[in-house]
């Protein structure tokens, strides 16, 4: 009784600081420093005091040469070399920027996974419109509904300076990713040994937050419309994912449909959230891993730790390239680490724990957001006992065609069967389509049946 009464207490502190809170956006005077001394979404601009962390100085504003929009994006770094690789043997020299999933893998696999770590390069950058609309949020966009929610905001970042653990994930739900994209999202699940099949997963999304002149308050409480559908292997084909994804959970929680070809019919699915299995991803990655997180935060209490220097994967080129086949980036346990680049970078922890009474497979779970792009590019998830459990990554580039910093690979690694997943794996078909043209029309539920007959 007394626990129930100290959460009850607990829980209605948390409720007064947000109606406390709601109008907690910046003063003019601290907004000003975006684009002073804080770059335009507010990292810090200068390089950190051993000149391990260079300053920003705008990103990458300009392609390299030959570059043209609908190829794979050519590495704009060739001649970067290693500047040290970490291994299981000399991890401990490192250990105070190593989170603790790399720690795990380190260890777990110490005759194979390494950290190749190049010169940290901060090539971040987004249109001049989101550093613009990025001001102007700082000073009036608010948290409401709990945390649940946000109101006064409009097409760029939310908060740029952020005061807590809710702004950042916010930050990183409302990065910006262009307003309409085609993707192939292929993603294969090794057995232990490293035999796998590809799983072909073609997607579109449409974010109406991006789209000009749109606000928090006119897209209709929808933040992303999200199609997708399996197009191999043939005993999956033809089932079909549809989500609007809600601005405010609180008001309204994900809608989902599903197509079946099998039943030919289209179903509400509203376990598709939380913990709940992804597609065709024999159990390995949760629906809110997608994107590294998504969807509701009311499972947990979330803290802001603070800003660390830590090792990330940044600029995954070679990654991303057409050349590296998918055959070349799986190993058994783990990506190839011939293809893989980490950096040191300055990122936002952010822990979530789960809250009482509440329901989750991971009772605890550590991220770690990158301060230029605010893509969380790190996740360390603990199971119900509090043992590390699973380790997730998305290594990243620059899509010189909008421009937008965003994952090209997301890996969720299991410590405890061996296993992992890797999705978006575009590598052997075509590049996103950031020129993809849609409307909500396309995402409405009656439309399913029709785009998912094969």
């Amino acid at each position: 009784m007394r626990m129930q009464k100290t959460a009850a207490v607990a829980g209605f502190a948390a409720l007064m600081c947000f109606a406390q809170c709601a109008l907690a956006a910046v003063s003019a005077e601290q907004a000003a420093r975006l684009g002073r001394d804080l770059t335009p979404v507010g990292a810090e601009k200068a390089g950190n005091a051993d000149g391990t962390i260079p300053a920003w100085e705008g990103g990458i504003t300009r392609p390299p040469t030959g570059y043209k929009i609908g190829m794979f994006h050519p590495d704009p770094f060739p001649g970067d070399q290693p500047l040290f690789t970490i291994t299981a043997a000399n991890m401990d020299d490192h250990a105070a920027k190593l989170t603790e999933g790399a720690k795990a893998l380190l260890k777990k696999y110490p005759n194979t996974y390494r950290m190749p770590v190049y010169p940290t390069r901060r090539s971040a950058s987004f249109p001049q419109r989101t550093y613009d609309y990025t001001k102007r949020n700082a000073t009036s966009c608010e948290l409401i509904s709990a945390g649940e929610g946000i109101r006064n905001c409009a097409e760029g970042i939310p908060f740029p300076i952020p005061q807590n653990a809710y702004e950042v994930i916010w930050n990183h739900k409302l990065k910006y990713k262009g307003v309409a994209v085609q993707r192939w999202a292929n993603q294969v699940a090794p057995t232990a040994s490293g035999a796998y099949s590809v799983v072909r997963l073609r997607e579109e999304l449409l974010g109406l937050y991006y789209k000009e002149g749109n606000t928090t308050e006119n897209i209709n409480n929808v933040l992303i419309y999200f199609f997708q559908v399996v197009e191999g292997p043939a005993r999956l084909a033809g089932n079909v994912l549809l989500v609007h994804e809600t601005l405010n959970q609180a008001a309204q929680a994900r809608q989902a449909w599903i197509y079946n070809p099998g039943q030919r019919r289209v179903r509400r699915a509203p376990n598709v959230a939380y913990d709940n299995p992804g597609t065709a991803s024999d159990g390995l990655r949760t629906n809110d891993m997608t994107d590294m997180f998504n969807g509701a935060m009311d499972r947990y209490d979330w803290k802001l730790v603070g800003k660390k220097e830590m090792f990330v994967p940044y600029n995954s080129y070679v990654a991303h390239s057409d050349k590296t086949k998918i055959a070349d980036l799986i190993r058994p346990g783990h990506l190839n680490p011939d293809k893989m680049r980490y950096e040191l970078h300055r990122v936002w922890v952010v822990e979530a724990t789960l809250k009482p009474g509440k329901r989750h497979i991971n009772s605890r779970r550590t991220f770690y957001v990158d301060e230029d792009s605010w893509s969380i590019l790190g996740l360390d998830h603990y199971d119900g006992r509090g043992q590390l459990w699973r380790v997730s990554e998305a290594p990243s580039i620059n899509y010189y065609d909008q421009p937008t910093f965003w994952s090209t690979i997301e890996v969720h690694y299991d410590l405890q069967s061996g296993r992992y997943i890797a999705g978006l794996l575009d590598n052997e078909e075509k590049v996103y389509d950031f020129s993809f043209q849609t409307s909500p029309d396309d995402f409405s539920p009656q439309s399913l049946r029709k785009r998912g007959i094969r």
